[in-house]
């Protein structure tokens, strides 16, 4: 004996009708944009990601409308550029606030207080992962590692850095951006809102006065290696001798000269192990079942 689809509580329901399409005005200024796009590459499927940054600049979020002109202007079907926007976490499917604040919660800056912050700004905002403010100002999300791991523990808003966050530092973020207070990355240009950042990841040129010389690069801790790699000593530092402390005399200090392969660390303190000390050696203090 056979069922029907509606006696097994299955809804085949109505197909999708095709996505609309932008007003006359709009579509004209959106291709002429895509013309410049597309002319940047040899072969033209090869603009779709900056296209479809370009179409998230015009409404926060890659709609159907957005993907259906993507697909129109590239000779692509809609099935081949959905499954490249849906393959990219920086294309948004679904409306989103004008500041994206992502919390870093992978290993290094989750064990450096990234979960903290991530669930103090799901208490202080009143959203969970994903979700955005009434107001319509911030989307809290998890994200994974934002190669910032020498700053952790990292927040990013609008893929712009802030770097060595804690609870508070990022709770006062959060506020400054809802109260439309400036507010500055910790390197880079201060902050746009999320259409304005995705017209700039299409390739347009960020045109407020001043951004592009506020653009920074990559910070001294990034750096090191590179330094060092060159051959480049770094500073100086004192190294108190073991047997003294801080209030010796000065003529008891050393002066210890890094080599251009030593490790440069804040947390470079002597430790009191087997190795260096042998008042200290290692294994267990006592005898085993005591």
């Amino acid at each position: 004996m056979t069922t029907s689809p509606s006696e097994r509580g299955v809804s085949l329901g109505m197909p999708e009708l095709p996505a609309p399409g932008y007003p006359d005005d709009v579509r004209a200024r959106l291709e002429a944009d895509a013309r410049e796009i597309i002319s940047r590459y040899p072969d033209s499927r090869s603009a779709l990601l900056p296209l479809l940054h370009l179409v998230q600049s015009e409404e926060g979020h890659v709609t159907r409308t957005g993907m259906r002109f993507c697909a129109d202007v590239l000779g692509l079907t809609t099935a081949e550029v959905t499954a490249v926007a849906t393959f990219y976490t920086m294309y948004r499917r679904r409306p989103s606030g004008d500041y994206q604040v992502g919390v870093c919660t992978n290993t290094l800056c989750a064990v450096m207080g990234g979960d903290a912050i991530f669930e103090e700004l799901q208490e202080h905002l009143g959203v969970g992962n994903g979700e955005t403010t009434g107001d319509g100002k911030v989307t809290l999300e998890h994200i994974e590692c934002n190669a910032a791991c020498d700053y952790a523990p990292v927040v990013m808003v609008n893929w712009e850095f802030f770097d060595n966050q804690t609870p508070d530092s990022a709770r006062r973020l959060v506020d400054d951006l809802r109260a439309g207070r400036p507010v500055s990355p910790t390197r880079g240009a201060r902050l746009c809102t999320f259409k304005e950042t995705a017209r700039i990841l299409a390739g347009f040129p960020d045109e407020r006065p001043g951004a592009v010389e506020e653009s920074g690069s990559a910070g001294p801790a990034s750096l090191v290696g590179l330094r060092l790699a060159r051959g480049e000593a770094g500073p100086a530092r004192v190294v108190h001798p073991r047997d003294g402390g801080p209030h010796d005399e000065p003529q008891d200090r050393k002066v210890h000269e890094p080599s251009p392969g030593e490790h440069l660390s804040s947390h470079d303190a002597p430790q009191d192990t087997s190795a260096s000390d042998p008042s200290h050696p290692a294994g267990p203090v006592a005898e085993e079942g005591e």
